[in-house]
């Protein structure tokens, strides 16, 4: 291990890393600034910048393409389901098992560090490190194996209650939910804030997968931008009223935080509103790329459960944040029937095909369509012959059939009404040099070789993101300046 970092006392360099999931820049550092009093310290004595998430913008791959340092090819994850080998519609969710590099947490444990980690994506079943893991809100119910070290589970849920990794948010109910979302939260926190405090750590982190949540059931409650925006709704506030909260719990944990103790603030990707949704599989089969047997019997019939003539069959699609498209390719596919000298031109048509597409609007959808062999150092598992980013994110991808035109309203797999974002937020203080200063655009694959080098570590060879520069500075404190860290009461206001 290499020396770590310490100050001129001789007193070693921790971090605090706060991850707000979904969180675009110009939300945390602009329009919920007001109402966000610790927050609104840490950017006035800290560093900003917008965080440029992955390709593609999801939270898996994101969060471990954060806190691996690695592109999500290197990873082999695309999205929250991955097509099992063999088959053309099985799908699985990936775990904490399936990413075949170290994260930062495993490097760090393996060199002697301590480490807290609640709620860090992918983080089911819980990784064994040198501390302490609480899975993530991939975390499937009722199972007993979602914390490391495993008897410490009987204390937490003595003290806290049964623990909360999610909300059901795709749904038409919006009252109790916004409760909901409070609830979890201040548990999350409440937790965090319990075991910062049980030791010294040397990293310690907290995932919060609420603002998430807020933004795909709320949004067009409280953005004038959003196409069915009404002004005066009942839910009008919900987005100050939640960030207020959050505010608040944020600043409970930040009143453990010494001088010595560096505090980071993530987000794995941004959001905005939805536009609506194309249906990719309509357009395929219109197209002539997807052919079915029968036509689909209901609209938004998944494409599970279509019949489709897979010996006819170029391409299907599946749904999401992003549109995945596949190639039937001989060989690899079941019943696949495009050879693989055939693929270079495959992907050109089809990309010259999705940018003609039209919006309702009359004017052009602004699709842009990216190859994985192109982005990716490497390519492994499942990944989509096409990455498509219909209308730049703005449209959401239903790969569901049976309905009367391309373009959906609403989500065709239940309530939302936001889309991802390319950019996130990084926010940096280091509470002994208080500076305030903007950055230009970040990389999200920078994060890990980064807080490495805070510690006065190397990253591994195989980390592909580089040190963000200008973090860790031994200049004499900045006189004038305010030295706590947005240490600010709860309920306290601007």
């Amino acid at each position: 291990m290499t020396d770590r970092a310490e100050d001129r006392e001789g007193t070693r360099r921790r971090v605090l890393l706060i991850g707000l999931d979904g969180v675009p820049p110009e939300f945390l550092f602009d329009r919920m600034r007001p109402v966000m009093p610790n927050i609104r310290r840490l950017i006035g004595s800290g560093l900003r910048a917008p965080l440029r998430t992955s390709d593609p913008p999801v939270s898996v791959p994101a969060w471990p393409v954060m806190f691996t340092g690695v592109d999500p090819g290197t990873l082999g994850l695309y999205g929250f389901r991955h097509r099992k080998p063999g088959t053309y519609n099985t799908m699985y969710v990936p775990t904490s098992k399936d990413v075949p590099v170290p994260t930062l947490w495993q490097i760090l444990s393996a060199r002697g560090y301590r480490v807290g980690v609640i709620g860090m994506p992918l983080g089911y079943p819980a990784p064994a490190v040198q501390g302490v893991y609480i899975s993530d809100f991939l975390t499937p119910a009722g199972v007993t194996d979602y914390i490391h070290p495993p008897e410490l589970r009987e204390e937490l849920e003595r003290k806290f209650g049964p623990y909360i990794f999610d909300v059901v948010f795709r749904s038409t109910e919006r009252e109790h939910l916004f409760e909901e979302l409070l609830r979890m939260t201040r548990l999350h926190f409440d937790v965090a804030e319990w075991l910062y405090g049980q030791e010294a750590w040397d990293v310690f982190a907290v995932h919060e997968i609420a603002t998430d949540r807020l933004h795909h059931a709320y949004w067009k409650y409280f953005d004038p931008d959003h196409p069915k925006f009404v002004r005066g709704n009942r839910f009008e506030n919900a987005a100050v009223d939640y960030y207020t909260a959050l505010d608040e719990s944020i600043g409970k944990l930040l009143r453990q935080v010494d001088d010595r103790t560096y505090v980071m603030v993530v987000s794995d990707h941004g959001s905005m509103a939805m536009n609506g949704c194309f249906c990719v599989n309509e357009w395929l089969e219109q197209q002539g790329y997807l052919v079915l047997k029968r036509p689909a019997p209901a609209p938004g019939t998944p494409l599970g459960k279509m019949e489709v003539d897979w010996h006819r069959t170029t391409a299907w699609g599946e749904g999401g944040y992003y549109a995945r498209i596949f190639f039937n390719v001989r060989g690899r596919e079941p019943q696949g029937v495009v050879p693989i000298g055939q693929l270079p031109n495959l992907r050109q048509q089809i990309a010259r095909d999705l940018s003609a597409v039209i919006a309702p609007d009359g004017q052009p959808m602004g699709t842009r369509v990216l190859d994985p062999r192109e982005i990716y150092q490497t390519v492994r598992g499942d990944a989509p012959d096409l990455i498509v980013y219909l209308g730049e994110l703005k449209w959401r991808s239903a790969g569901s059939m049976g309905h009367p035109g391309l373009f959906l309203e609403e989500n065709d797999s239940g309530p939302d009404d936001a889309v991802h974002s390319f950019d996130g937020v990084f926010l940096f203080h280091d509470p002994r040099y208080p500076v305030e200063r903007t950055l230009p655009l970040l990389h999200i694959r920078d994060i890990t070789p980064t807080i490495l080098d805070l510690l006065g570590e190397h990253p591994p060879a195989h980390v592909q993101g580089s040190v963000i520069a200008g973090l860790r500075t031994e200049e004499p404190p900045v006189t004038g300046r305010p030295p706590a860290p947005g240490l600010v009461p709860a309920g306290s206001h601007p």
